[in-house]
């Protein structure tokens, strides 16, 4: 009897732990829910909107500029944030506020990119903590999930002009 206990232990400790290697390597590799938290991104992403975050474009380097990202907090990396591509390495960007009256421009480094939130004025992004190294990037959003009436794939950026081709 014991032995029959602790072989259904063990098969069960066994399943365990193959099935939360196979839960780990999905949602590390493949993608996963998160919701969204803060205004930064509006009207974008609003508070508490759900999305799917893929994560092999980050793998492959296949991250361009316009995609929305999930990046680890460059100020606290217990937390992750939400952020629009602006930069890629090599890229001229706009440092300054919208806001500002004089522009200034600066090259993003290698292996970095520049991000900012859609929502300028209620962001805290690239242009106060700099260049966001690619080796933080968790993912990228492909597509909101909640709410219902938003389901689908996300709008283009509404600061479009902050792209600079040079």
């Amino acid at each position: 009897m014991l032995r029959n206990v602790l072989g259904k232990t063990f098969r069960f400790l066994g399943y365990t732990v193959q099935y939360g290697c196979i839960a780990h390597c999905a949602f590390e590799y493949l993608g996963g829910v998160v919701v969204c938290s803060g205004p930064s991104m509006e009207p974008t992403i609003q508070n508490s909107d759900i999305v799917f975050s893929e994560n092999l474009s980050r793998h492959f380097y296949c991250i361009r500029k316009g995609d929305i990202v999930i990046v680890k907090s460059p100020n606290d990396p217990k937390s992750n944030i939400c952020k629009r591509v602006i930069g890629l390495e090599g890229d001229k960007v706009c440092t300054s506020n919208p806001s500002d009256f004089l522009k200034s421009h600066s090259y993003v480094p290698k292996g970095h990119v520049w991000l900012e939130g859609d929502n300028l004025r209620n962001s805290t992004d690239s242009r106060c903590y700099g260049p966001v190294p690619y080796g933080l990037i968790r993912g990228r959003i492909c597509f909101k999930i909640w709410p219902l009436n938003d389901f689908g794939f996300l709008r283009a950026s509404p600061n479009g002009h902050r792209f600079l081709d040079d």
